[in-house]
């Protein structure tokens, strides 16, 4: 009965169901621990899709996986026994290069946008894997090379057209539905579908980057003196870093004028000792691609994350100890480096918990075979409850593999989480869409 009423419906775009010769093609997702199978994918072609969808699952009371690059951790843009509204045919952007503003289409990847900047040598700052999709990254903050400089991914939204659970197609910005803005840029996909994102631009100017790999015994002074060059440096310049159980991987970047960029990055090759690596100018797009292979679609990934108010040698030796057990080669401990532009705006401005924060740590195992999969999973999870002990209060939703609990609760923080409750029981008061990391509505 379902599928005979859901081949009914009259969708402009591809029913997918799983007699189709695509279907175990088009329900796999960027996560490839993720294994689920839905009653049927719907691939958007049109506004009218998505509210036929939604008004079909509400009907049925179904599962509603909303999906636009498919790179959520724990799988939640796929379902089982549900439908996957697929948003990757909805893919359009549209550039002013002149007044610097750019509309994206839901079913865009961050390589689209950075794509569509680059001949203007404009950006919206975002992620640092450019086949990410550009809503699931901006709903929950958006982090990337550009943050310190412009801050976070929604710092630069101006409005978001987004389709709630009764089916009303709204543009929400500062002026228009002010309060459901604020949800929308932090709180996820908790409120409705998302269509179109509408951003300002920035002038990117010069890029400068340079990587060095450092041996594990003098990673602990590479990293302290990293600290104190990062208390005192400039917006223009960030800094990422990784441990595996090999080595210890920096990388500078800056962005503005070429000589600044000569001046900061070629010291972090020579924090404790040189550095094995080097530095150099380079394309934007190039560098916004370095992590897409070893990020690539079919592996295995479990991640957690939290903030940290600095880079202390407590911390240093938590990473230390944590990845002389890595269960796998390319399990890692990661750190971006935030402050700058990102802890200008107050933290009560968007729903988005962190904004004082100078870092942001993901433990990731990183694995391909699943006979490993225990011991991925227990090595992600010990290890990021000792970062955790050493963390800030308030968390990023978009890098948390577990789902459910009080994950969000304590991701925004008593008083946020209370607020962002009043507007789900607001826009969407049965829950419909609860596959994200979820706020259940107030009562």
């Amino acid at each position: 009965m379902l599928l005979n009423s859901l081949k009914a419906t009259n969708f402009a775009g591809q029913l997918v169901l799983p007699d189709h010769p695509e279907f175990e093609q088009m329900r796999r997702v960027w996560n490839g621990l993720i294994d689920r199978k839905p009653l049927a994918i719907v691939q958007a072609k049109n506004l009218d899709d998505i509210m036929k969808v939604i008004e079909f699952t509400q009907r049925y009371a179904l599962p509603l996986a909303v999906r636009g690059g498919g790179h959520s951790l724990p799988g939640l843009s796929t379902c089982d026994g549900g439908v996957v509204l697929d948003l990757s045919q909805l893919n359009q952007i549209n550039i002013d290069p002149v007044a610097q503003l750019i509309s994206v289409e839901s079913g865009a990847l961050l390589g689209s946008v950075d794509a569509a900047g680059a001949p203007h040598g404009l950006i919206v700052p975002a992620g640092v894997v450019s086949h990410t999709g550009v809503a699931g990254l901006t709903l929950g903050g958006g982090m990337g090379w550009l943050s310190r400089r412009f801050g976070l991914t929604i710092d630069s939204l101006l409005a978001v057209d987004i389709i709630t659970a009764n089916g009303d197609l709204i543009c929400t910005s500062q002026t228009n539905e002010p309060e459901l803005f604020w949800g929308v840029r932090g709180g996820g996909g908790n409120f409705g579908v998302v269509t179109k994102f509408h951003f300002r631009m920035h002038e990117l100017g010069s890029v400068t980057t340079g990587s060095w790999e450092y041996e594990l015994a003098h990673s602990r002074g590479a990293l302290l003196r990293l600290a104190d060059i990062a208390r005192t440096a400039p917006r223009e310049f960030t800094t990422t870093f990784n441990f595996t159980r090999k080595n210890l991987s920096i990388t500078a970047f800056h962005s503005g004028l070429p000589e600044d960029g000569l001046k900061t990055v070629p010291p972090i090759g020579n924090l404790a000792g040189a550095g094995v690596g080097k530095f150099d100018r380079t394309v934007f797009t190039t560098h916004q691609s370095r992590s897409d292979e070893h990020a690539c679609w079919g592996r295995r990934y479990y991640a957690k994350g939290g903030y940290l108010a600095e880079l202390s040698g407590e911390v240093i030796d938590c990473m230390l100890a944590a990845v002389k057990s890595t269960p796998s080669p390319d399990s890692e401990i990661y750190v971006i480096q935030l402050g700058g532009a990102i802890s200008d705006i107050s933290d009560d401005a968007t729903a988005y918990t962190g904004r004082a924060a100078q870092y942001y740590w993901i433990v990731q195992p990183i694995w391909d075979d699943p006979k490993f999969d225990v011991e991925c999973l227990a090595w992600g999870r010990q290890i990021a409850a000792q970062m955790t002990a050493l963390s800030m209060d308030g968390n990023y939703v978009n890098e948390q593999a577990d789902v459910g609990g009080e994950l969000a609760l304590k991701a925004y923080g008593a008083e946020k989480f209370r607020r962002l409750q009043r507007l789900k029981a607001r826009f969407d008061p049965s829950n419909l869409f609860r596959l994200n990391q979820n706020i259940q509505p107030s009562a």
